[in-house]
């Protein structure tokens, strides 16, 4: 599953991981905009934003082909707006739909690939986004795993029992066995879940996530966050003067 890929991958050890997560935050979010509002020579930018994105992946130490292939999660809806907008006349906004989606995809994914989830809640924090909303977050992103979880017991239970899924849409209602499969996953989970969150309360859980480690931002974060800053906004305004 995607959620645990993502997690493995924030574990890493390299420059790009130890920098502060409101640096990269910051970051990510003058490029996302930069990407949103920008017209004048897309494919140009989107090009260059791309080789910009490559690099941190090589630096960050992550496999550049498995990131591609994740970003693209977003391109069935994208190809399909896009070809609405091609069909209406609309060529260039249709190129413009597909690759904003994808290199902004890319974007939020070196971000999620590169910080644990703790340090990227407790950096929006210090930014001002509701603590309320980031503790939905949380818990949603950790249910994830509880449900990985409890689909795994299930499957290996399954095959123990000689399941297939052939073998199961063999009958008439081939949907039936799948319903009946999803029904007892969430079921288990939210049982799950349940537990987890009495045993937090049992030790002391008071509706926030520590960390082991403080972070700190340090003046390697800083002229991180002025070189990703500068970077993309001077390429933008240079081939918006060439396009004039």
């Amino acid at each position: 599953m995607h959620h645990v890929v993502l997690e493995r991958w924030s574990q890493g050890n390299s420059g790009f991981h130890r920098l502060d997560a409101r640096a990269k935050l910051g970051a990510a979010l003058v490029l996302l905009v930069l990407i949103a509002t920008s017209r004048a020579r897309l494919p140009q930018l989107g090009a260059i934003y791309f080789v910009l994105l490559a690099g941190a992946f090589a630096w960050a130490r992550l496999p550049l082909r498995a990131a591609l292939a994740r970003s693209a999660v977003v391109l069935p809806f994208s190809l399909i707006f896009g070809a609405i907008s091609w069909l209406a006349g609309d060529s260039s906004r249709a190129a413009a739909l597909v690759i904003k989606s994808y290199i902004s995809a890319l974007a939020v994914l070196l971000l999620m690939s590169t910080t644990p989830m703790p340090q990227l809640l407790r950096g929006l924090e210090s930014m001002g986004v509701p603590r309320f909303l980031l503790m939905v977050a949380q818990f949603m992103y950790r249910y994830l795993f509880v449900i990985s979880e409890e689909a795994q017991h299930m499957r290996a239970a399954a095959a123990a029992r000689g399941f297939t899924v052939r073998g199961a849409s063999a009958g008439k209602v081939p949907f039936r066995p799948a319903a009946g499969v999803l029904a007892v996953l969430f079921a288990r989970s939210y049982a799950r879940a349940q537990d987890i969150h009495r045993a937090m309360v049992a030790r002391g859980f008071e509706g926030t996530f520590g960390l082991l480690q403080k972070s700190r931002f340090r003046w390697q974060d800083g002229v991180f966050l002025a070189a990703a800053v500068v970077t993309p906004v001077a390429v933008r305004f240079a081939l918006e003067r060439i396009a004039k």
